[in-house]
Parts: C-alpha cells; sequence; structure tokens
C-alpha cells in the first residue's frame, strides 16, 4: 500500500512524457542555440569581457538549458496535487525574493536592481516568482473559482497576484513582468469565470485608460517627459525618428533588421544589425536577428513553433484529472504566450519597447530554468491525470 501510495507521488518513469510536446520543445530549443550563436558570436569575439570567446553565450545557454531540462524532469515526476500543498509557502517565498533586492546580494545594471547573485548564477528574481505565482493562482482559484461571480470577488482574487506585480514593478522597476504576473493570473480567472462579458468590459477599461496615457504623454513637453524614462520610451514610440539616437534606437534598428530580411532573409550568421548596431541582439531583440537573416519564412517557422507548443499544452489542460490541473496548465499557457505575444509587438514597433524576453531564445539562464519547470508542471499534470485513468480502468476490469 506504501508503495502504491509513493509511485502516486513520484514517478519518473515515460507514461505520461507527451511526446509531441517534448518534440517540439527539443526544436524550439535547438532553433534558439542556432540563433543565439548567430546573433552573438560577433560581439562575444570582440570583447575581452566575453574572454573573446565566441561561443561565450552560446555555451552558457546550453549549460542552463541542460539544467532546466533536468529540473524539469524532476518536477514532471512529482504530483502536482502534492506541488500545490506548498502553494502557500511558495507565495511567502515570493515576498522573499523580491526582499533580496534589499541585500548585499542584489546587482544592479543598466540602472535597474532585478538580478540577486546566488553562489556561480544570477538570477532575476522575476522568473521564479512567475512560476510560483501559477502554482498559487492555479490552487486558489481551484478552491474559490466556483464562488468568483461578482466584481468585488473577482478584485479579491485579483488581490495577491496583485501586490506581487506591484513589488516587483516597483521594487525591481520591471514593469514588463509586473505585466505578465497580472496578465497570467487574470486569463487563469477568466477560464474559470462564467460571465465572459465582465473581461470584455474591464478590457475596455484599461483600454481607454492606455489610451488616455499615451495620448497625455504625446500632449506633454519633451523636457517634463525626460524626467520619467518610461515617458519617454512612449514618445519614443509614437514617434520614433525624434529620438533616433537615444530612446529609439534599438527599436529602429530592430525594424531595420526586420523589413531587409526580405522572404528567405540573408543567410544564417550575414546579419548586419548585430554589428554594434543593436546593442544586445542575443536578448530581446534576437526574433530581429531572426528575420534578417531567415526572412518572413524563418519568423514564420519560430511563430508556428511556439503556436504548436501552446496548442499541445492547451491540449493536456483539456484532458487533465481534474481543476487544479488544468488551472496549472492554462497557467503555464497563457505566462508562454503574453511573453511571446508582448516580444512580438515590441520587436515589430507595435508596442513600446519593454524588456520582455522571447521564450527559449532569447538569452537567460534563469529564464530558460524555469520555463523548463513550468514546462515540468505540464507533464506531471499529464502524467498523473493519465495514471488515474488507467488505474481507473484497471479497477474496471477487476
Amino acid at each position: 500500500m506504501a508503495r502504491k501510495r509513493r509511485n502516486r507521488i513520484f514517478q519518473f518513469g515515460p507514461l505520461g512524457m507527451d511526446t509531441n510536446l517534448l518534440v517540439v520543445l527539443f526544436f524550439i530549443m535547438v532553433f534558439g542555440f542556432i540563433m543565439i550563436y548567430s546573433a552573438s558570436y560577433y560581439k562575444a569575439g570582440m570583447s575581452s569581457a566575453f574572454n573573446n570567446d565566441s561561443m561565450y553565450f552560446l555555451k552558457r545557454q546550453v549549460v542552463f538549458s541542460m539544467v532546466g531540462v533536468l529540473a524539469m524532469l524532476m518536477v514532471a515526476g512529482v504530483n502536482y496535487h502534492l506541488i500545490c500543498r506548498f502553494a502557500g509557502v511558495g507565495y511567502l517565498a515570493c515576498f522573499g525574493f523580491v526582499a533580496l533586492l534589499f541585500t548585499p546580494l542584489a546587482i544592479t545594471a543598466n540602472e535597474a536592481t532585478r538580478w540577486v547573485q546566488l553562489g556561480p548564477v544570477q538570477v532575476q528574481v522575476a522568473e521564479p516568482v512567475k512560476i510560483l505565482m501559477i502554482v498559487f493562482m492555479a490552487t486558489l482559484l481551484t478552491a474559490k473559482g466556483r464562488h468568483i461571480k461578482s466584481w468585488l470577488s473577482m478584485i479579491k482574487i485579483m488581490i495577491p497576484a496583485g501586490i506581487i506585480a506591484v513589488l516587483i514593478w516597483k521594487v525591481s522597476d520591471n514593469m514588463s513582468s509586473a505585466v505578465i504576473i497580472l496578465g497570467t493570473a487574470a486569463f487563469m480567472m477568466f477560464v474559470v469565470h462564467p460571465e465572459y462579458w465582465k473581461f470584455i468590459v474591464a478590457i475596455l477599461i484599461v483600454g481607454i485608460g492606455v489610451t488616455a496615457i499615451v495620448y497625455y504623454v504625446a500632449s506633454m513637453d519633451p523636457a517634463q517627459a525626460a524626467e520619467s524614462f518610461r515617458f519617454e520610451r512612449i514618445r519614443a514610440w509614437l514617434d520614433p525618428y525624434e529620438y533616433e539616437t537615444g530612446k529609439a534606437m534599438q527599436a529602429l534598428q530592430g525594424l531595420y533588421a526586420i523589413g531587409s530580411g526580405g522572404l528567405w532573409g540573408k543567410g544564417l550568421g550575414n546579419s548586419i544589425q548585430k554589428l554594434g548596431k543593436i546593442p544586445e541582439p542575443y536578448n530581446d531583440y534576437i526574433f530581429s536577428i531572426i528575420c534578417e537573416e531567415l526572412g518572413i519564412f524563418g519568423a514564420g517557422l519560430v511563430i508556428l513553433l511556439f503556436i504548436f507548443l501552446l496548442y499541445r499544452i492547451y491540449i493536456i489542460s483539456q484532458t487533465a484529472e481534474d481543476m487544479l490541473g488544468r488551472m496549472l496548465t492554462i497557467g503555464v499557457f497563457s505566462h508562454i504566450a503574453l511573453q511571446v505575444i508582448l516580444n512580438l509587438l515590441v520587436v515589430t514597433g507595435l508596442f513600446p519597447t519593454t524588456g520582455v524576453t522571447l521564450p527559449f531564445f532569447s538569452y537567460g539562464g534563469s529564464a530558460s530554468v524555469f520555463l523548463l519547470m513550468e514546462i515540468g508542471l505540464v507533464l506531471s499534470v499529464n502524467k498523473y491525470s493519465i495514471q488515474k485513468r488507467l488505474d481507473e480502468a484497471r479497477e474496471a476490469h477487476l
């Protein structure tokens, strides 16, 4: 009996490992490795800060991804019900991660304190917070989802996510991650709420508010707008040529890269914009390098890969054994979808510049590890849903 219970909690076998999901994930990661090397070899090879090693970023990304894959398999082998028992502890841990930014472990770069040094690695605190909030919101919505009917109940459910989002925004000056945390929580609630019209009203209210802010910033005096870098970013988005040597420089160079790629691109490794014109071409704007080197064809392939990845996650959510499993997978689905959409909007000039990376393509060790752990949650849901159906089938034949 004890052995049977252990098997329900820990299961490291191949059962439930969605082959389609793992195959598309493999292709995305390998594609990402190729593009990180292509986008970074010039800068890394020309800089002593990177030991003049053209493979500096690629090697680090591969190492972190290997760690992430191991973490993914570990998470996939643990029953997600057990993980969610510690959702409250995970929520408190979010405050702990933010608090680390006030300690000597904190690292400031580009005038923002978003990272902490943990041993030999740097971790952006927003990354573990995202997965912890998915687990917490999934647990909360599973317990309270049936009671979400009024506007007040909707607001109450969103308060915990709102608190963490505000902390991430104000303490680490990371509005993009705050928006993703809040957006992920809102989408998860949208799935369980019976009255979708309320979300349409909420989106309209947010849209009107954003439009009012943009209009206000556009009518401001440039000197007044310069006092806030976010206001200046909005003005640079509205009139990029006014800021072409400043805030809009990266956005314009990214658009030049996209436009010069054409249908088939200039060829892998032949990007011009990565030669110092885009400051960090292997990071937020790596999609522009993909467009320049591989053209519309390569960009379309990237988008199709993400669509198939999200499709497989959605299918697993629909076959989950219970509401908790469905909420976990929907949380991962919405996080990845939001991040991909925001990154593509920024790179194509349809949204002001933010620090949103392209999952599995942009360089970033901690982001890759925690994204892969989220995929591990999805695999755990699939694994134990299949296990339950098999157990029920065996019992039916006894």
